[in-house]
Formats: C-alpha cells, structure tokens, sequence
C-alpha cells in the first residue's frame, strides 16, 4: 500500500492529510485559536463533587470546567506502583475526591458543544514505540502487532525495563514491531527525563496550569501516523518543513529521506485533490462507483448511515445486486467513519439481506476495511431490524463540527419552512393582531418567496381576508428575512 501525509500550513490554520494509493483517507485540521487539549496534562482541583453522577467538575483553566467520572481516577495500590486503574465495582466519588483537592489530570476528550473536557488521573505519555503510563505497573503489547514471537521479544524487553526500577508501566506500540531494542531503549530513557520534567513542573505549578502540552499537529501526526508505508511526507510551508525533518532526524532517522518541501504553483491540497473531497466529506449524500450511495447524518447522540442501491439494478438477481451494493458501501462506510472523523455510536442501515452468508460478509468486509483505522471501533452483528451497530473511540470533534457551524436559518435541524407554510402562518397572526389591536392598515413584511406565493396564488385568500377583517393588507419583500421570517406591522 503507498501512502503519502500531506501537510498543508499557514499561520492561522495547520491540515494533514493521510493519502492511501492515491485516495484520500483522513485528514486532521488544527486551528491556532482552537488548539486540540487532548494529551495535555494539567494541575487543577475539584471544584464540585457530584454523588449522583459518581464524578466531578475539574478546574483546569479552561472555558468551561472539566468532567472527571470516578472510573477514570486512580486509587492507591498495595503494591509498588503507587496508584493503579480501579479493578471491579467503582467506588463512590466521595471517597476518592473532595472538594478544593488539587489532582493531577490529563484531558482525553477536547469539549464538544456545551460539554467541558473529560478527563483521567490515569496519565500517559506516548512515544515513537512506547506509551508511558507513569501511574501503573502494567506492561501491555500492541494487538495489531501478530507474530507471536515478536509479541514475545517485545514482552521481555518491556519486562526488563519494569525490572530497572523506572517510574511507571509501559504500552508497546504498532510501531515497535521489529524495532531494535537500542531503538526501544532510548524512547524509554526520552520518557523517563520528560516524566521527570512534567513531575517537576507540576509540584511547583499552582492548581489551574498546563504543566504538559501534548505535540502540535504536524509532529503529532507523525508521532502517530509514521510507518515504513509512508513513501512520502510533503510539506509546503519551510518553517514547519525544517521542524518536520529535524523531527524525522532525531526519531525515524531512516524517514529523513522522504521528507520534501512542496514549492509548486498549484497549492499543495489542490495538486492532490485533497480540497475537493474535504467539501465532498460535508456533504450528507456519497455517491459510490455502482450508482449507489450513502446517506450520512450526525446527531448529538449517534450517526445514521443509511445504504441505498440509487441507479444501480445489478444484473442477475435482486438477492446479488443487494449484496454487491452492501459490499461497496463496507469500503465507502469505513473511509468516510475516518475522513469524517466520526465517533460515538454509528447506526448503518445496510439494504436488507435474506442470506446469512451474505451478512456475514459484508461485516467481515467492514471490519476488514477499519482494521486500518486508527481509532479503536467495535463493531456488533446484524440486529433483529437489520441495522449493524458499532462505536468509535471519540476523542476530537468530527471534521464537520471542526469546520461548520449549525445554519442561522433553520438553527441546525436541515430543513426550513416552506412559502405555503409560512404563508398560513401568517394569515393566522393577522387574524390574531387584527382582534387584539386597532389600526388603518396591516403591512406584512416577508422573505421575496413568501411575498410572490400571496401575490399570486393566495391573492384570493388575502382579498377573502381583507374583507373579513375590514382593514386593507399590503406586502413588502424583504430581501435580508430567511424565508420562514416575516413581522405584521399596525399603520
């Protein structure tokens, strides 16, 4: 598989984009004046215990307090580590925070909408091959790292450094796989010296202060992103080029090569087409290659993804042409879950399917289309209506929430009133202004569409009512009024 991250830069705005042999699979937008919180560390205290909740509000000098559930606080441990993640029934909030305590914190959630940041005591601290936890003994291995026998070496490395006394347990990455143990042995000593630094800074800071940053996202991406089957990193701003390859140098050394700076005429996200697919990931409707398509919609809660075979009739049966239209949509749902960045609960309606063979491989063909997912996903069998349910681990806003806001016209719902609609609307508040107010006249102003629609069609309607309540009724369009806006005005 070839892939290329695109990195596009300015001063105001950061976008990296993940290109898959040639097709566009996720990309990550990061504002200056909206910088992701996800993997900062602060030092903040509880300001409000809440035993109903079973969790706390944190104040860690962000907009809006912070949200810490009691399972995500770690407790003391018998053993050497220190503290450790609970085991078993959660115990009440009361018994493990207090109000005005200061606590130690890390953000594994950015806000989204009304809801502050949640957070964890359970730190971690991520490298090129190794995740720190600093608060737990516990030594973990990738699970998209198979070979046994890898799995195994990686074990015994990780198991030695646990045994030299370090401050805290270990997550071996994707990216260790093969790695050289010098290689494993410096990301461990790189961690322990920042751990050592963040420990420090947060025994001096007062309560309310980052006293870790996480990387911004041009370094971060490759932190997370980087593998040998990146043939190419293209950057087009110098300034984060340089940083980039002095990155690449100090921690994958044998990547330096594929780093380059963009300096064509075209800009960097147009040349790929990456601009026109970010508009297309806007869009509720996806077309796939057989006439097919998707509809997508985000809620609050959950995402809906509905399936539909459109212009595509297939050729033998129905039964074949159901299945061939579900296939496509695995590959088209699993891309857009991540160039959209969708999270939380995700609802797909696949077209109904008699034979079980067939469920059974078009989930297998989902599942097999996220395994390149970064995200963690879980994914559950065909229910009794038909409908497949999965979860995304949510961690950043998805890229329509990052990019779009709620339209001022219909406030977010999708659809406005129609001219027909706010026409009897009307006549109804003449009818009321009418009983309740003296005046000469009634002047309706009105959005241009409405103001045809009584012009023309209703002008019978209108004359009917004028009779009925005595006064004549004018019309004015107003062009600035959204189309389910109107005022009667008294003259």
């Amino acid at each position: 598989m070839s892939q290329e991250i695109l990195m596009n830069c300015t001063p105001q705005e950061t976008r990296v984009a993940v290109v898959e042999n040639g097709v566009l699979q996720e990309v990550s937008v990061e504002r200056a004046r909206r910088r992701g919180l996800v993997g900062n560390i602060y030092k903040g205290w509880v300001q409000r215990v809440l035993p109903g909740m079973q969790a706390a509000f944190i104040e860690v000098g962000l907009e809006r307090t912070a949200f810490l559930h009691a399972s995500d606080v770690a407790v003391a441990s018998d053993s050497e580590a220190g503290e450790t993640r609970l085991r078993g029934p959660v115990p009440d909030i009361q018994a493990l925070l207090h109000d005005g305590q200061e606590i130690i914190v890390q953000v594994i959630k950015d806000p989204m909408g009304s809801k502050g940041a949640r957070l964890t005591t359970h730190l971690t601290i991520p490298s090129r091959y190794l995740v720190m936890l600093p608060r737990s003994r516990n030594l973990g291995v990738s699970a998209r790292i198979e070979d046994a026998a890898e799995r195994e070496r990686l074990r015994t490395i990780g198991q030695r450094f646990l045994e030299e006394g370090d401050p805290g347990g270990y997550i071996i990455r994707t990216a260790a796989e093969r790695a050289s143990e010098a290689a494993l042995e410096a990301d461990r000593r790189f961690l322990c010296k920042l751990w050592e630094d963040v420990a420090a800074r947060a025994q001096e800071a007062s309560a309310g202060v980052c006293v870790h940053e996480d990387l911004p996202l041009v370094l971060r991406s490759l932190r997370d992103i980087m593998s040998t089957e990146v043939e190419r990193i293209r950057v087009d701003s110098r300034e984060n080029f340089h940083k980039v390859h002095a990155f690449c140098e100090q921690f994958f050394p044998e990547m330096t090569a594929r780093v380059q700076a963009y300096s064509g005429e075209r800009p960097l996200f147009d040349f790929y087409g990456v601009e026109e697919e970010i508009q297309r990931a806007l869009s509720r409707k996806v077309e796939l290659k057989s006439g097919g398509y998707l509809m997508i919609d985000q809620t609050e809660a959950l995402t809906t993804i509905d399936v539909n075979t459109g212009a595509y009739v297939g050729r033998r049966n129905l039964e074949e042409t159901i299945f061939k239209t579900n296939l496509e949509a695995a590959q088209g749902i699993a891309r857009q879950v991540r160039l959209r960045n969708l999270g939380g609960i995700i609802i797909i309606d696949f077209i109904d399917m008699q034979d079980p063979e067939h469920k059974r491989q078009v989930l297998r063909a989902l599942e097999r289309c996220l395994e390149k997912d970064y995200a963690k996903t879980q994914i559950s069998g065909v229910s009794a209506l038909g409908l497949v349910e999965m979860t995304r681990k949510r961690t950043r806003e998805s890229l329509e929430h990052v990019l779009c806001a709620a339209c001022p016209t219909c406030q977010g719902r999708g659809f406005v009133k129609t001219p027909e609609t706010v026409c009897y609307e009307i006549f109804r508040e003449l009818m009321r202004e009418a009983r309740q107010f003296e005046a000469d006249q009634m002047l309706v102003v009105a959005a241009r569409s409405v103001v045809d629609l009584m012009v023309e069609d209703e002008s019978m309607s209108v004359a009917e009512l004028e009779e009925f309540i005595g006064r004549p009724i004018t019309f004015q369009a107003e062009p600035l009024y959204a189309q389910d806006q109107f005022d009667v005005v008294l003259m």
